[in-house]
């Protein structure tokens, strides 16, 4: 009789530990479940705060330049003049200006990014000399675009003056397009280069064994196995620096030239919609400072549009 109660005793302590334990488990799945979907909710919200941080500075902008949207309309998008004495303001020279200098700028250091990126991704990858040189190129990115300016004020713009000499073209400072474009792409050189060579690091290294193993050459294994593999990334870099180079104020201002005129050569002077601002804001009010404003929400529009080209470029190049 004790013993057959003993056992029902312990039985029953059995059956009270495992509710107590099915009780601890269930309330840690539900607290779990509870810091999930708080922790999803704060990823949410921060990920529409940086939507609402576009769009409303989309708003302000239009907002802030109604009364030059009204003035002018779509005419200030046509328009080469700017005239404080007589209110009448177009963007056209500015955005001539700052399309021309982004895409030479692009054009002049594409070489230089592909080759730094094969150089470090495929044949330097350790070593000093390896390590030297992306060091270098992190540097550059480091480099405030004031130091560029002045670099390219004292030293480049005495040898295009030069140049252009030597070309034939007369009158000519040394300061204009082709003078920002190469100080730009210096700048945005690190950018493309950094991002090519990450790319080109995720290989995968079975690929490129097996093209060695087969007899292909290194050049053979860049150009027909890394290159493909690693183009939509480089592309990636590529549209990244362009975006860089489209919105850079200081060094352009210092070297441009500033003149509000569409430039008629690479030697020409003018003025990119980033300079103009920099340049006129302190000074502006009314339909000028509008215009100013208006100019920013371009600019923003451009830098935009060439963002979503190149993710669609590269969505479709991935896909192929």
């Amino acid at each position: 009789m004790v013993k057959h109660f003993l056992n029902k005793l312990r039985k029953g302590s059995a059956d009270t530990i495992k509710e107590g334990k099915g009780d601890i488990i269930s309330f840690s799945l539900k607290k779990d479940r509870i810091l999930d979907y708080i922790f999803n909710k704060i990823l949410l919200l921060s990920a529409l705060c940086i939507v609402l941080f576009v769009v409303g500075m989309l708003i302000t902008l239009i907002a802030a330049s109604s009364e030059s949207i009204k003035q002018f309309g779509l005419k200030f998008f046509v328009t080469n003049i700017w005239d404080y004495k007589n209110n009448i303001y177009g963007s056209l020279a500015f955005m001539t200006g700052t399309l021309a200098t982004s895409f030479i700028a692009l054009l002049i250091s594409l070489p230089f990014s592909f080759s730094i990126s094969i150089l470090l991704g495929v044949y330097l990858r350790e070593g000093f000399l390896s390590n030297f040189i992306k060091v270098t190129t992190e540097l550059l990115a480091g480099i405030p675009s004031v130091i560029y300016g002045f670099w390219g004020f004292f030293f480049m713009g005495p040898i295009m003056r030069s140049v252009a000499v030597f070309f034939g073209v007369e009158g000519s400072s040394g300061y204009g397009i082709i003078t920002s474009s190469i100080i730009l792409a210096i700048m945005i050189i690190p950018y493309t280069a950094s991002i090519g060579r990450e790319v080109i690091e995720l290989v995968p290294g079975n690929l490129v064994e097996g093209a060695y193993s087969l007899g292909a050459t290194r050049f053979e294994v860049v150009t027909k196995i890394v290159v493909p593999f690693a183009f939509s990334g480089i592309f990636a870099g590529v549209i990244l620096s362009l975006g860089r180079a489209l919105g850079e104020t200081m060094a352009v201002t210092m070297l441009i030239g500033n003149t509000n005129d569409i430039p008629k050569g690479l030697f020409s002077t003018g003025n990119t919609i980033a300079s103009v601002i920099a340049n006129e804001f302190n000074e502006a009010s009314g339909v000028k400072m509008a215009s100013l404003i208006e100019l920013g929400f371009v600019l923003m529009a451009i830098t935009l549009v060439v963002n979503f080209i190149g993710k669609y470029i590269i969505k479709k190049m991935s896909m192929e």
